[in-house]
């Protein structure tokens, strides 16, 4: 799909926790090349991630596979342990231009690319200057090293305020969105999106996995309101229903897919198929919320 001339996939594949998948570079790039055969094509990281490195080496040993995908990172988040790059006392947040500058250079440098087809910053920065972050994202955008530019984890008024000082379309808010964690229905951020026709990539989409195994009230009452759904469009799985319940929002969101396996990657991508009525879509809503609408 396109949005605001981006190429991107139905499904972003996550990167977030690659280093806990101990894959050989070989089985990544193995899990890469089945990605786009799927037609997974745009691939989710972030400095603070630490995965860019070995995809790198990844692209490196296979060039041909950067052509067809759409790579996104993020930056802004400063914690300790990351040398001159992160904090040296206190944990904090940079949106300054220079460490932007800083933080692209590391970050094509690790994933042996030329360009980001997406920039994110990644959370918000109570020191932001967007004006002056404005004029960065302009100069990176002609110098060719990053194609489009969008946040992540933003608030409306910190995304309006943003978009203001730019004279080019923001992409996407990255945001955490499940039946778990419905603030943004609630927020403005959904409204928003489908008034800029703004494209929201959503994370933890199964709530980390406490949707499947949690065993408090709420995680066993949307289970149960999953699985009712699950039983009349016959989906295979509750994850299915989950992608197919974000799926249904009007802002045409975009899911993020953290998991290193690509039986569960199918799973998610068949979720397109699935229709939910409102009724159904509600049933989800009401066992989130442990009421029903007034």
């Amino acid at each position: 799909m396109t949005v605001n001339d981006l190429e991107v996939s139905q499904f972003i594949a996550g990167f977030w926790r690659q280093n806990s998948w101990e894959y050989s570079d070989g089985e990544l790039q193995a899990y890469i090349e089945s990605l786009l055969e799927l037609g997974v094509t745009t691939i989710d990281h972030a400095f603070v991630y630490r995965s860019e490195s070995q995809f790198g080496r990844v692209l490196k040993q296979a060039p041909r596979l950067r052509e067809g995908m759409e790579i996104i990172s993020k930056f802004g988040i400063r914690p300790m342990g990351f040398g001159d790059m992160g904090a040296q006392n206190t944990n904090h947040y940079d949106s300054s231009p220079e460490y932007m500058r800083r933080s692209v250079e590391a970050t094509l440098s690790d994933l042996r690319t030329d360009y980001l087809d997406v920039l994110l910053v990644h959370r918000p920065d109570y020191l932001m200057d967007t004006d002056a972050l404005a004029a960065a994202f302009i100069k990176l955008k002609e110098q060719g090293k990053v194609r489009h530019f969008g946040v992540s984890n933003f608030t409306t008024y910190q995304f309006e305020c943003l978009q203001a000082a730019c004279d080019f379309p923001l992409v996407t808010n990255q945001i955490e969105f499940s039946p778990l964690c419905m603030g943004p229905l609630e927020n403005g951020v959904l409204d928003q999106c489908q008034l800029y026709h703004v494209n929201p990539m959503l994370w933890s989409c199964l709530g980390g996995g406490r949707l499947m195994t949690g065993t408090d009230e709420q995680s066993v009452r949307i289970r149960d309101a999953l699985g009712k759904v699950a039983d009349s469009v016959g989906a295979r799985s509750l994850d299915q229903v989950i992608y197919a319940w974000v799926l249904s929002l009007p802002c045409k969101p975009l899911p993020i897919i953290g998991s290193s396996r690509i039986d569960r990657v199918k799973s998610a991508i068949e979720a397109e198929n699935l229709q939910l009525d409102r009724e159904q879509w509600y049933s989800v809503w009401e066992a989130s919320t442990g009421y029903s609408v007034p």
